[in-house]
């Protein structure tokens, strides 16, 4: 059992964890974003991320390498 289990919250989706180096600027107007949007740092950037993606038409494709596409074969 893992400890977010035990804390009684779901699984989400795996995500692939990397460090990213941000002008502190920058960060500290991701934090009040998230903060406005009572989201953590982390979801906030990805949420600027996929709508970044979005207004350019760039669709969300599963990684090439992603272990979800041998579990449904």
């Amino acid at each position: 059992m893992t400890e977010d289990s035990r804390r009684g919250r779901p699984r989400g989706p795996e995500k692939a964890a990397f460090a990213l180096r941000l002008d502190p600027k920058l960060l500290a107007s991701v934090r009040r974003c998230a903060a406005a949007e009572l989201r953590s740092v982390n979801a906030q950037i990805e949420t600027l991320l996929k709508d970044a993606l979005a207004r350019r038409g760039v669709p969300l494709h599963p990684a090439p390498d992603s272990h979800l596409d041998e579990e449904a074969e």
